[in-house]
């Protein structure tokens, strides 16, 4: 009976990181890392299985029922692998509630899973750089996350030409909706969900919705008008509203610091999950060949109550995914050329009249000064390790036979140029420094 061949795709929605593709990975996240870290944010990280209930209570029924990978362990409890972080940094937030010092500055970069179609942007595994400010109320908080998202992005050398941060508060919509329609705060969450859709369905699938929630062609109007209007016009539509005076708040310090030309108020920005309270914003790229939302975040000031009650700590933050940011550095040119190749890279050739455990020496005394380098493994001829190099993508490679393992000098090879150059060993890190 002959063994079934094992299929070499990843499962659907999953990818392969090859070494090329993890240096990318690694740029990006590294150069993330480093802004975040220089704002001030500390890392943390948390558990992948959760309690499915974190994710029912706050993110919505259809998160946790229909995009989770959900499981009853051996002990009958009910698992979820995590599709996001904010319930779960809310929970370790709770669990230290007295201990910490606010205002709050944590970020993470874990991976999730979530069980939904594959498209452009969208996988089932995806890693998510994830930045939340825990225990400021004001819109001082607000401002803070959207400018460190905009950091993010200019750090890359994007500017506003490339992206815009579209930004609402959900008290503000609520609001208008109930001066609009007279629903109750219920009537307005299901407004809600629709206009969330209104970008994915065809118009007559969203005019057929407001019908069903019991509006009429009059109120839908009213709504579409707030689509187009400015800051000021929407405002003062609600003059009362907590949220109108979030949002008036936070565009005129984006104003003050230059920053509102990234930033445009969009009434249609929602959020789908359930626990955002106020600010709402997603950032989209404006190339017109992948017009559409990168990421996004928001305001949820009552997360943190769910785990320790009668607990008002409030939260802002954002999840900016590696697949988006990844096609939007790619389609802007933002990736540098020299990304996939080594400024120095080092192959130690061998031959047979050196031992092994000298070439090892000479590996070690390269690496741990900082040089990335490695002795050839095996017993192919030169010419074999010279294309193993290459293929390699080694820059230089070092030749030590027995005359120069005698002399205390090697022959370096600049794999570019072919020039070839003898250096003394004792100086050889100095001249791999000095390139």
């Amino acid at each position: 009976m002959s063994t079934p061949q094992l299929s070499v795709q990843p499962y659907k929605g999953t990818r392969d990181f090859y070494p090329e593709d993890m240096r990318l990975r690694n740029w990006f996240f590294g150069k993330i890392r480093q802004v975040l870290e220089c704002a001030s944010f500390d890392e943390y990280n948390g558990p992948m299985l959760e309690s499915l209930d974190i994710y029912a209570a706050k993110s919505g029924v259809e998160l946790a029922s229909e995009q989770t990978y959900n499981f009853t362990d051996r002990g009958g409890r009910q698992l979820a692998i995590r599709p996001e972080m904010t319930p779960t940094v809310a929970r370790m937030v709770a669990g230290r509630v007295n201990a910490l010092s606010y205002p709050l500055r944590w970020f993470s970069i874990p991976n999730f899973y979530r069980y939904e179609r594959p498209q452009r942007g969208r996988l089932r595994e995806f890693w998510q750089v994830n930045a939340d400010i825990f225990g400021c109320d004001s819109y001082e908080a607000d401002f803070e996350i959207i400018s460190v998202a905009i950091k993010l992005l200019r750090v890359f050398g994007a500017d506003e030409t490339m992206f815009k941060v579209h930004i609402n508060n959900r008290r503000f919509f609520n609001d208008v909706i109930a001066a609009v329609t007279g629903k109750d705060a219920e009537g307005a969450k299901a407004v809600s969900k629709v206009v969330d859709r209104k970008g994915k369905v065809p118009r007559e699938a969203y005019v057929k919705d407001m019908y069903t929630l019991g509006l009429d062609d009059e109120k839908i109007a009213k709504i579409d008008a707030l689509y187009t209007m400015s800051i000021a016009e929407a405002t003062a539509l609600c003059p009362e509203s907590r949220g109108s005076a979030e949002l008036s708040e936070l565009f005129a310090a984006l104003a003050e610091c230059g920053l509102d030309k990234y930033c445009v108020f969009d009434f249609g920005i929602i959020r789908g999950l359930d626990y955002y309270t106020g600010t709402v914003f997603e950032v989209f790229d404006e190339a017109p060949e992948n017009n559409r939302a990168m990421f996004g975040g928001g305001r949820y000031d009552n997360l943190v109550g769910l785990f320790v009650h009668n607990t008002a700590i409030s939260g802002v933050g954002f999840g900016f995914g590696d697949v988006t940011l990844e096609n939007f550095l790619n389609i802007h040119g933002l990736v540098p050329a020299s990304l996939l190749s080594y400024k120095v890279k080092l192959l130690i050739t061998r031959f047979n009249d050196v031992s092994f455990t000298e070439y090892e020496k000479l590996s070690d005394e390269l690496v741990l000064s900082g040089i990335p380098a490695m002795c050839y493994l095996g017993t192919k001829k030169f010419g074999k390790q010279i294309d193993y190099a290459v293929a390699s993508g080694c820059t230089h490679i070092v030749i030590m036979g027995g005359s120069e393992l005698e002399s205390g000098m090697v022959k370096v090879k600049d794999l570019a140029t072919r020039e070839e150059t003898e250096v003394a060993r004792a100086e050889l890190v100095n001249y791999f420094n000095a390139l």
